[in-house]
């Protein structure tokens, strides 16, 4: 299975993609600690390496995002093929449910999956989300309404989930 690698700009930094035949894989702040890992996984999981290029599922994501970006896309319709444990995909499946605009706390994801007490163990699920923005981490706050954990930053959280309340697009 070849894997397409390709980098986008975006207004919180250059950004990593990694694509499958079938999906997107990865999505990440090029920087950010723990890309390298990420895509080590990606491509031991998927046979990789990945190769520098384009097809029509990096140009998809493109476009997506920069409509996302501009406020015109609160969904996304690129496929995925998220990597992982089979308790962090049911973890990020609740994510792709977590409705644009709101957030959500680390118990009520935990309640949602089904697995009231597993607090901890879907935060650390979360932290190990390697499709940032696509598959919402960052509407995950804590139970007290403070902004916590966020791969990419708290700084880039905030703008994300400013950007989806419609305030101001600026850091």
């Amino acid at each position: 299975m070849r894997l397409i690698r390709h980098r986008y700009d975006s207004p919180l930094g250059e950004m990593l993609a990694v694509c499958s035949a079938t999906g997107l894989c990865l999505l990440e702040f090029v920087g950010q600690g723990g890309v390298d890992r990420e895509l080590a996984q990606v491509e031991a999981a998927r046979a990789g390496p990945a190769v520098d290029g384009s097809n029509a599922l990096t140009e998809q994501l493109g476009r997506e995002l920069a409509e996302y970006y501009g406020g015109q896309r609160q969904q996304f319709d690129v496929p995925l093929d998220l990597v992982g444990t089979p308790f962090q995909l049911r973890v990020w499946q609740a994510l792709l449910a977590s409705p644009y605009g709101h957030t959500w706390s680390y118990g009520q994801q935990a309640q949602h999956i089904g697995q009231p007490t597993a607090t901890r163990a879907v935060a650390a699920a979360n932290g190990q989300n390697k499709v940032s923005i696509i598959v919402p981490c960052h509407r995950v706050i804590g139970s007290n309404g403070t902004l916590t954990g966020y791969g990419g930053g708290l700084p880039r959280k905030q703008w994300l989930l400013a950007l989806e309340s419609g305030e101001s697009r600026l850091i």
